[in-house]
């Protein structure tokens, strides 16, 4: 099952995805999201300084603004 990295504050998410099978792991740092197939993260901390990083090669969603139904469906649209 794909390791998805959720951001401490996504509680409802983190639940809904266990819920679904995936292996969930708390992001608490950037060395967290290593390894992971998606991240889902809330937005709040935007990167005003322009500088970008990749450390992971799956896709992040931004899950403000959506219920813990939403993430689960969007992560479910970007993996294989």
């Amino acid at each position: 099952m794909p390791k998805i990295g959720v951001e401490q504050s996504l509680t409802n998410v983190s639940q809904a995805l266990k819920e679904k099978g995936y292996d969930v792991v708390e992001l608490k740092n950037e060395t967290d999201a290593q390894g992971c197939d998606c991240c889902v993260v809330t937005g709040g901390d935007n990167n005003v300084m322009g500088i970008q990083d990749i450390i992971i090669e799956g896709s992040v969603i931004d899950a403000s603004g959506m219920s813990a139904d939403e993430v689960c469906n969007e992560v479910e649209s970007k993996l294989p």
